[in-house]
């Protein structure tokens, strides 16, 4: 059986070697018909530290890292705008 794969955003990356990816998404409400966006957040493992923040990417799914974790990096698709550090202080 193929592994899932899911793509999103980089919105935080302040844990050890692990990331924490938002897969937005748009769904039809059933009975009204209006489109809603909906958001999860995936904790996924990151062994090279290859990701930051705002960087889209590829996960997929893997063995359980911790209770949480369950996904890893598989590539880093486009990269984010990354903001200076030490900058407007």
């Amino acid at each position: 059986m193929p592994r899932k794969t899911k793509t999103g955003e980089v919105v935080s990356d302040k844990m050890t070697k692990t990331i924490v990816v938002e897969v937005k998404s748009f769904k039809s409400h059933p009975l009204y018909k209006k489109t809603i966006r909906t958001r999860r957040r995936f904790m996924a493992h990151d062994e090279n530290v290859a990701a930051k923040v705002g960087d889209i990417v590829r996960i997929v799914e893997s063995k359980p890292y911790s209770k949480n974790k369950s996904w890893v990096l598989d590539a880093v698709l486009t990269k984010g705008k990354q903001k200076e550090e030490g900058a407007g202080e």
